[in-house]
């Protein structure tokens, strides 16, 4: 079966044409571990488009599911960024690496509760996702839920208890409490004071939760803290 001029077997993998791909590697088996420019493999685009039968059907292949392409991503931080909840769970059930990190450090409990895929985080937990993991920046799944406001995510992230460091810093020195503060964010910011987040931590401007909140903010922060 031929493809368009401009159609390369990777976009029939990220549109899950799982019967062309099919046809195309019975005509060349070599296409399971063949990356396009971008350093991806089918199983790639497949994870990133949300095709868990197809995604399944290359591992069966051979294909390595833990694969980087040019940005070091494999296709479970792909499938988890983009909410492909049925990939993930095919993906770890698979035994992908869930603490991987490309090349900024962001792994997929990182993206998942940056964008507020409430599902995945959970799934990614459930599997031992490190809770405290860090980018370049410093920054842990939980200034990601913070400062985006993501507050399901923040409750089941603040739900692991000790393993969870909730006055963790990142390289500017900002506290998820700091981010949920500048954003004015009143009940992430009371979720993260109820578990024990300090409110006189300085950043790197010398800066406290307090010092950056506004002023109707900080008076409900003392509040909570003197109940």
């Amino acid at each position: 079966m031929a493809l368009h001029p401009k159609e390369t077997i990777h976009d029939i993998a990220y549109k899950g044409d799982i019967h062309t791909i099919k046809l195309k590697l019975q005509e060349d088996n070599g296409l399971v571990t063949r990356k396009d420019d971008n350093e991806r493999l089918l199983i790639h685009w497949a994870a990133l488009g949300g095709h868990h039968e197809l995604v399944k059907f290359l591992a069966d292949l051979g294909c390595p599911i833990d694969s980087t392409d040019d940005i070091g991503s494999t296709p479970l931080i792909l499938a988890s960024s983009a909410g492909k909840e049925h990939v993930v769970h095919t993906l770890l059930s698979l035994g992908s690496s869930v603490n991987s990190k490309n090349h900024e450090g962001h792994s997929a409990l990182q993206y998942a509760a940056s964008k507020g895929w409430l599902n995945i985080v959970k799934m990614l937990i459930a599997n031992c996702a490190d809770v405290n993991i860090t980018d370049k920046r410093g920054a842990t799944p939980l200034h990601r839920a913070a400062s985006r406001g993501n507050i399901d995510v923040l409750k089941e992230l603040l739900a692991c208890g000790n393993q969870i460091t909730v006055d963790c810093k990142d390289a500017y020195g900002n506290t998820p409490l700091h981010l949920c503060c500048e954003e004015g964010r009143t009940e992430e910011a009371g979720l993260l004071v109820q578990q024990g987040a300090c409110l006189t931590i300085k950043n790197r401007e010398e800066k406290t939760p307090l010092d950056l909140a506004p002023p109707t903010l900080a008076r409900q922060l003392k509040n909570w803290v003197e109940q």
